[in-house]
């Protein structure tokens, strides 16, 4: 997994203005690619960061790089609450979601939509996706949007600025450690 396909899909992550991102890498071998997210998670974890494997597939694999911190207090609103709630989730700790998430990837026959929460998308627009079954969203950006849109297009920007900023960084040469913002 290089760096340079961590920072294209993490940056917002990695910036800390986003809980988390999601992306498929090429995994030829699970034990190689336990070894290097364990390598990752040594420079993350100091900065309140966590990458982790969500579901292997052949030659694939889904990871999840989040701020734990920044999900406990995205997922205060009730909205999130009542989403995570009626999904059956252990809202008491993050990990225990977490953990719940990719049970529910690697077990289940239906996308579990909620994932959405486990990104930083607004609860409204999670739950507009899911109960519109993806149709009628009023833009479309990193995510589908439901509610306010001047403010998922704000979001968009800003998490695109991001990621062309830091990779520039990354290709003049700056080191991806300098990129992780530390949990504040």
């Amino acid at each position: 997994m290089s760096e340079e396909l961590v920072i294209r899909q993490c940056s917002p992550t990695m910036a800390g203005i986003k809980s988390g991102n999601l992306f498929t890498c090429p995994a030829q071998s699970r034990a190689e690619l336990t070894t290097c997210l364990r390598e990752w998670n040594k420079r993350l974890l100091p900065r309140g960061v966590k990458i982790l494997p969500l579901k292997f597939t052949e030659n694939r694999a889904l990871i999840y790089m989040y701020r734990p911190h920044r999900l406990q207090k995205d997922w205060q609103s009730e909205q999130a609450q009542a989403i995570l709630r009626e999904r059956q989730y252990p809202t008491e700790h993050v990990e225990k979601c977490v953990r719940e998430l990719i049970s529910r990837l690697n077990t289940r026959a239906n996308f579990p939509h909620e994932i959405g929460l486990f990104l930083g998308y607004p609860p409204e627009d999670v739950r507009g996706f899911i109960q519109s079954k993806a149709q009628g969203a009023k833009c479309v950006g990193t995510w589908k949007v439901y509610g306010d849109e001047e403010t998922a297009r704000r979001q968009f920007a800003l998490y695109e600025k991001c990621t062309g900023i830091y990779q520039g960084i990354y290709r003049r040469g700056g080191l991806s450690d300098k990129l992780i913002v530390r949990e504040r």
